[in-house]
């Protein structure tokens, strides 16, 4: 049997690593059409080869930066020269920068999660919804956290971005109802990606050690119900998500095993 998605028309951001480029390959999987974009075209061009071999039936690859209002617009110009409609906009581009307290954050750190996290996903939403608001059954595929639920020390302004990204969802099903473009927030909680690795600046040890002893969520687990929600019928809408490994009960509640247990 075919899949729904086949042919379909996916656009990703952040689609470099992580669940951007995991969404990537399982779209791909699918037999979809991807437009796919983030900072490291390096990584883009082999996430494009990636899906290519897993069946998508065409993928195209450009810089996209969604703290840069021209860099989305161009981007979304030149979706829109490929293609006259959008069937799946996956806002993934995002993450976290230090883990400091209040006292002690920096600005640039608070401004690059509130522009990625939050006004990229509105710029890149306002950009699309005209491919978007003429296909009923199209789909806005947010990916949230499970930090937009709750908060932990040194968490404020990244707990503050993910939770703008839940209320954008949640206005935005308002907004666009009635015109069968369904809105979704995707929001997982402990998963190995490169996330730890970035929000601290390189530092692979200490990266290494927020997922020592679980056995977390991976990026493949996010795609796979990405590729879930983004096909089921027309009239359904998956409104939020929240997905934690079995390991975590609770942001501070996390099971680890002994080493050699």
């Amino acid at each position: 049997m075919a899949s729904t998605l086949a042919g379909k028309w996916v656009l990703i951001t952040g689609a470099s690593s992580g669940f951007g480029a995991a969404a990537a390959r399982s779209f791909g999987a699918e037999g979809a059409k991807l437009l796919i974009g983030a900072r490291r075209v390096d990584r883009l061009e082999t996430v494009a080869q990636e899906a290519t071999k897993a069946g998508a039936q065409a993928v195209f690859y450009r810089r996209l930066d969604v703290s840069q209002t021209a860099d989305v617009n161009e981007f979304v110009d030149w979706a829109r020269a490929k293609t006259g409609r959008l069937d799946v906009l996956i806002n993934n581009a995002g993450g976290a920068l230090g883990l400091d307290y209040v006292a002690d954050g920096k600005d640039e750190d608070w401004e690059t999660m509130l522009q990625t996290n939050v006004l990229g996903v509105l710029r890149m939403t306002r950009a699309a919804l005209p491919l978007m608001v003429n296909n009923p059954g199209s789909s806005i595929l947010n990916i949230g956290s499970f930090a937009a639920r709750t908060h932990y020390e040194g968490g404020a302004a990244y707990c503050a971005a993910k939770a703008g990204e839940l209320q954008i969802t949640r206005v935005l099903r308002l907004e666009l109802n009635g015109t069968g473009v369904r809105v979704s927030s995707i929001d997982p909680g402990l998963a190995e990606t490169e996330f730890s690795l970035v929000r601290f600046k390189g530092d692979a040890a200490r990266a290494n050690k927020i997922y020592e002893g679980t056995q977390p969520l991976t990026a493949e687990d996010i795609a796979e119900i990405l590729v879930w929600v983004a096909s089921r019928p027309p009239h359904v809408n998956i409104d939020e998500m929240l997905i934690k490994p079995t390991d975590q009960a609770a942001i501070h509640k996390v099971y680890r095993r002994k080493a050699g247990g």
